[in-house]
């Protein structure tokens, strides 16, 4: 994802020149985010509403997944991307990126004189739209901004923990009713996968009587103080293809589940750094037949899941030098169905390529259906094959 800076523009004027100090008028523009006050009551400039404009975060894909995995050179996750995305996947799983929020949550913390100090009180703000404007006391203020979820049937499995410390918001999803077998040590089901999700997260600033750090903006005779704060997605993409060699019609369906394990169940939104606990993410795949790969026709098994990613790890952190590892291995599991009617689950080790791409990516399994034998077995999951990560390459056996 590009990053251009995102801006907290805070515009400050004085409202009261003596007794208990100055209360100041700050205005903040966002890139990508911003708040609106309710108490205390919100204060606009004299001249009337205002209104910032400001650039704002590309959230493409091959952007964000700036990747330089060795010596420079750059991952295009479009090359190996050979399931596409049509207008069905469109409707049954949405965007196939990140789409920009118009809608905010500002938390605001006044730590009075004291900079980095605990939060004792919080001010929540909601507001539509690319600006903020309200009052700020002399002091030192740390600030957290996310977006707001809007789901097209109006319901979301994100959820928001804001009452076991004031000092960070955790979000979090809840388990399905999927069973959860592979690394996910604590949990017997599987989670629903977040929406998407962004955050930032700004300590100390401080609004002096002085005015250090502001600039005069003549034409709006305001006060304006200019912070470098970066929107930056928390929740990461995955886009998964089970590549089908030979299948000719050996492979009829799916039951359009799939589940990828060992990925965090929590996300800290002022770290940016997810939880410790391991948990398996639920998410939809479906069939497509007859797609193009560098002229083989291959049908395909794919789907779209957005995680907290790997546990313990903040990825927008991460130097590109540096090699991720984590405890855990993460398998993703889907069920196919044969022609003569028996449906069988295929477990998928794809541990190296999570590690690789520890902010969202395309994950890629290969079989080649000729060396693998219709099960016989009436009724449920015909066999477990535990399939290694296709880039380890070597015979895959498995055991009906």
């Amino acid at each position: 994802m590009k990053r251009t800076t995102d801006i907290l523009r805070t515009a400050m004027q004085s409202l009261v020149n003596g007794g208990r100090g100055l209360v100041c008028l700050l205005l903040i523009a966002l890139t990508m985010m911003v708040a609106c006050e309710r108490e205390p009551e919100l204060h606009l400039h004299r001249g009337g509403s205002v209104n910032f404009k400001f650039p704002l975060i590309n959230i493409e894909l091959e952007t964000y997944w700036n990747y330089e995995f060795d010596y420079g050179i750059t991952y295009n996750w479009e090359t190996e991307w050979y399931y596409g995305w049509d207008a069905i996947d469109a409707e049954v799983f949405g965007h196939i990126g990140y789409t920009e929020p118009t809608t905010f949550n500002l938390r605001r913390y006044f730590t009075g004189d004291k900079a980095y100090a605990p939060h004792t009180q919080v001010q929540a703000f909601t507001i539509e739209g690319h600006s903020f404007q309200g009052e700020f006391d002399w002091g030192f203020w740390d600030l957290l901004i996310w977006n707001d979820i809007h789901t097209l049937d109006g319901v979301q499995s994100l959820n928001f923990d804001e009452t076991t410390s004031l000092d960070y918001v955790t979000a979090y999803t809840n388990q399905t009713m999927v069973p959860s077998r592979y690394q996910a040590p604590r949990y017997t089901r599987s989670f629903f996968e977040p929406e998407a999700l962004f955050s930032v997260y700004s300590q100390a600033i401080e609004v002096n009587e002085n005015l250090d750090g502001f600039e005069f903006d003549p034409e709006r005779n305001l006060w304006i103080k200019r912070l470098d704060m970066m929107l930056e997605p928390v929740t990461y993409i995955y886009l998964t293809q089970v590549i089908l060699h030979n299948n000719h019609n050996k492979i009829t369906g799916v039951d359009g589940s799939a589940n990828l394990s060992g990925m965090a169940r929590t996300m800290n939104l002022n770290t940016q750094t997810a939880g410790s606990d391991a948990i398996t993410v639920h998410y939809n795949v479906r069939l497509k037949n007859n797609c193009d790969m560098e002229g083989e026709s291959v049908d395909i098994v794919g789907g779209r899941l957005m995680t907290f990613g790997m546990c313990n790890i903040d990825p927008n952190r991460i130097g590109r030098s540096e090699t991720v590892n984590d405890n855990y291995h993460h398998y993703m599991d889907v069920t196919m169905q044969f022609n003569n009617g028996i449906d069988s689950t295929f477990v998928f080790d794809v541990t190296s390529q999570v590690r690789k791409k520890y902010k969202g990516g395309v994950l890629t399994v290969e079989l080649d259906m000729d060396t693998i034998p219709v099960p016989s077995r009436s009724g449920g999951s015909a066999f477990d094959a535990i399939v290694k990560d296709y880039e380890d390459g070597g015979t895959h056996e498995f055991e009906m």
